[in-house]
């Protein structure tokens, strides 16, 4: 019986892969891969060890959540190092843990190796730090899609009002209604905020403006999936800050 290793494949930039999940990408017999997992990093697999692609994009998915966990127990009890990569940390909406518990339940072991999350680096990379002295001291990470399938959001948009940062993982396409009920409890519309296309790595694209216009923004700078929102008075430090290009 093999062991299964939750690996994170960080926000796209190759050289922001940790030291340790690379030694297990090149020692893998399985690899199980996402669709925003950067194809240098799988390049780093022995020439011998099965692909499996199973990403996901906004309503196509190859494999439904629960293949996907049988895939990684079958295989598990196949092959002695499976590894399954995904786009950022395998526990900020990775679904990690639901793959974790799956394989406890079923007897197999397992590693965590966390992943340099988007939530973080991506806004790093556009010049845009999470917090700063004087302007942010705690910042907010959100889905930006939940299932759709639920019965009811589990976000509750009052408890945003006071917060200094606000970032939005899987947000574009809900973007004119992330921003318009976060007027709608109170924060100005003059608000700063940017959206992030394809963070740290050469397609990076950013657009700013404010919860007023950002919509119209990303829309005339021709941004795209997968990207990341972010919100709040660091946004206006990017002038600044920026480095990346």
């Amino acid at each position: 019986m093999g062991k299964v290793y939750l690996t994170g494949a960080g926000p796209g930039d190759m050289d922001l892969l940790t030291i340790k999940a690379l030694k297990v990408i090149r020692n893998a017999d399985v690899v199980v891969y996402d669709r925003l997992v950067n194809p240098e990093i799988l390049n780093e697999a022995p020439q011998d060890a099965e692909m499996i692609y199973v990403g996901k994009a906004d309503g196509k998915h190859t494999l439904p959540q629960d293949e996907i966990n049988e895939v990684l127990y079958q295989k598990a009890l196949e092959k002695e190092n499976v590894v399954r990569l995904k786009g950022g940390d395998p526990f900020v909406f990775g679904r990690g843990g639901e793959e974790a518990k799956y394989l406890r339940d079923r007897g197999i072991d397992f590693e965590i190796i966390p992943g340099v999350t988007s939530a973080i680096s991506v806004p790093a990379y556009a010049g845009i730090p999470v917090t700063h002295r004087g302007i942010a001291v705690s910042f907010r990470v959100v889905t930006g899609h939940e299932a759709p399938n639920k019965q009811k959001s589990q976000i509750d948009w009052n408890s945003f009002r006071y917060d200094e940062t606000i970032v939005f993982l899987m947000g574009l396409h809900n973007l004119a209604n992330i921003c318009e009920n976060l007027i709608k409890i109170g924060k100005a519309p003059d608000t700063p905020c940017a959206v992030i296309q394809e963070g740290t790595t050469n397609n990076q694209k950013v657009a700013v403006g404010t919860l007023e216009n950002i919509v119209e923004t990303v829309k005339k700078e021709g941004i795209g999936t997968p990207a990341l929102i972010i919100v709040g008075q660091v946004v206006s430090l990017r002038e600044d800050l920026k480095w990346f290009r």
